[in-house]
């Protein structure tokens, strides 16, 4: 039986051949910019924000440049600005802090749990310090979402959801998004649908979503726009708000509406991967699996276990042995941020103390992508290597 793993943890499926000839196609005739279009054609973007509309169940949506982008757009659009605080989680990753950085405003950090959701203990203790929580999906874990928007609802604080890792997914039903003012996604190349770099935003806010528009970079031309507000909502917005260009191009929304439709069987392609790692690490001695409620509809494109209370000397065994079985894991537990894994009490722009509840978490996760490059059988392979190889250090440090 094989004992190490030989694949690659950043090598993604090709781009589907359906969205190779619709690439081809517009770059034939070289209509790429949204608005650049002939006749009585429909761009590709255009077509794109329908069916994406479609898709989430929102009444509007539009097509940006990244999931950056989209939050920062989302953020102004609700009137963020200068010196307001915004409530976002401690455990996600640099782009969310970021976004709340670009338009001038300050983090406030909340709290996570050992199954990776916002802790809503420590969300009712500080609701009252910001009028936006920008809550990040990190990961593609999915807290009580009715539970979360009675708490903000009752305080006032309007939601907007990054759902960079939770396109596809739900909550009791309710597609992740749809539950703030905003929902925020993003095509990056990791992401459940690629287009290197991409983002999309969905709203039923029409005021909010025609500032989002004018913002991107509409012009006047947003009555080209169909998963758009009507034209007279437009009428003072267009007047009063800058123009902070982050359009999507037609060549990247063309890649990604044949990947839009195939989503759901992507996301069956994920979760069974997911579930053969979760059986195989099961009950592996010092190690925690985060706890999925029922009402979840989860999409699980990455993996994510806790050596909770380890040492770091530990942990870094644990990862070292596992690198030299081909099984690369990162943590989000450094001191120091190494990759796309930093905390927010490395984010030296974002004034922050310590939480000791969330950094005992932070300090325990461990982070895998799971491609669908992996097949059934190269997870359980990763699984037992994981396993193996944490049983061995655990026992260790009897």
């Amino acid at each position: 039986m094989t004992t190490d793993f030989t694949g690659s943890f950043t090598q993604q499926e090709p781009i589907p051949p359906a969205a190779i000839a619709a690439a081809t196609a517009v770059m034939q005739h070289g209509r790429l910019h949204r608005y650049n279009t002939a006749g009585d054609e429909v761009a590709e973007t255009v077509l794109l924000e329908q069916e994406f509309a479609a898709a989430t169940g929102a009444q509007y949506c539009l097509a940006v440049a990244s999931g950056g982008y989209a939050m920062t757009t989302a953020l102004r659009a609700c009137g963020v600005g200068h010196g307001d605080k915004v409530l976002t989680n401690a455990f996600t990753l640099a782009p969310v802090p970021g976004a709340i950085a670009a338009v001038g405003a300050v983090p406030v950090f909340v709290g996570t749990t050992a199954d990776l959701v916002i802790d809503f203990d420590d969300l009712q203790a500080k609701i009252g310090q910001a009028r936006v929580l920008l809550l990040s999906h990190m990961r593609g874990h999915i807290c009580d979402m009715a539970r979360l928007m009675a708490i903000c609802d009752a305080a006032g604080v309007t939601v907007i959801e990054d759902c960079a890792h939770t396109m596809g997914a739900t909550w009791d039903g309710i597609a992740s998004g749809r539950w703030g003012r905003f929902g925020c996604y993003s095509t990056q190349t990791y992401k459940h649908i690629n287009s290197g770099e991409g983002g999309l935003l969905v709203s039923d806010d029409a005021q909010a979503m025609a500032r989002a528009i004018m913002l991107s970079g509409s012009y006047m031309l947003y009555h080209t726009h169909r998963a758009a507000p009507p034209p007279e909502i437009f009428a003072d917005i267009r007047y009063d708000t800058p123009n902070i260009s982050g359009r999507m191009d037609n060549l990247r929304a063309a890649i990604l509406r044949p990947q839009l439709a195939d989503l759901p069987a992507q996301a069956a392609r994920w979760n069974a991967r997911y579930a053969v790692l979760q059986d195989g690490l099961a009950d592996t001695p010092g190690l925690y699996l985060p706890q999925r409620d029922r009402r979840e509809g989860f999409v699980a494109s990455s993996f994510q276990f806790l050596l909770l209370d380890w040492t770091p000397e530990a942990i870094t065994e644990v990862l070292a042995r596992c690198a030299a079985r081909g099984v690369e894991l990162k943590w989000f537990g450094r001191s120091d941020p190494v990759g796309f894994t930093s905390r927010y009490d490395s984010w030296r722009y974002a004034p922050s103390t310590p939480m000791p509840a969330t950094d005992r978490v932070l300090a325990g996760i461990i982070d895998m992508r799971l491609p669908l490059t992996f097949t059934l059988d190269d997870c359980a392979l990763i699984a037992r290597i994981i396993r193996a190889e944490v049983s061995a250090v655990f026992q260790a440090q009897k």
